[in-house]
């Protein structure tokens, strides 16, 4: 599957960003997997939670954050400014289906 150019192959458990691949944990690569299946739709915290995690309950709050982070900062996405994976406040997460530049909500 590729999404604006993230390129992802479930079965091998790789991610490109343009022609350059991209080492990620296994846990960064669920994320992005939950997130880039299903592009431009929001995913929620608790969904992330149960399809990465395996879990019903909140290990900590801030491990969907960091592991974000860690996500973002290897496929090269700015935190302030993300083009790829927006935080929708309240809701959850959104891999963006183009570049959020003409992002208005």
């Amino acid at each position: 599957m590729e999404v604006q150019d993230v390129r992802v192959d479930p079965q091998a458990r790789r991610v490109w960003r343009g022609d350059a691949e991209v080492l990620l944990s296994r846990k960064e690569f669920d994320l992005l997997h939950a997130l880039i299946s299903r592009p431009g739709e929001i995913v929620t915290r608790d969904e992330l939670m149960r399809d990465v995690w395996q879990t019903n309950f909140w290990t900590s709050a801030k491990t969907i954050d960091v592991h974000l982070g860690w996500l973002r900062r290897k496929l090269g996405d700015d935190a302030r400014h993300p083009t790829l994976i927006s935080t929708i406040r309240g809701h959850g997460l959104r891999f963006e289906r183009a570049s959020s530049d003409s992002f208005s909500g």
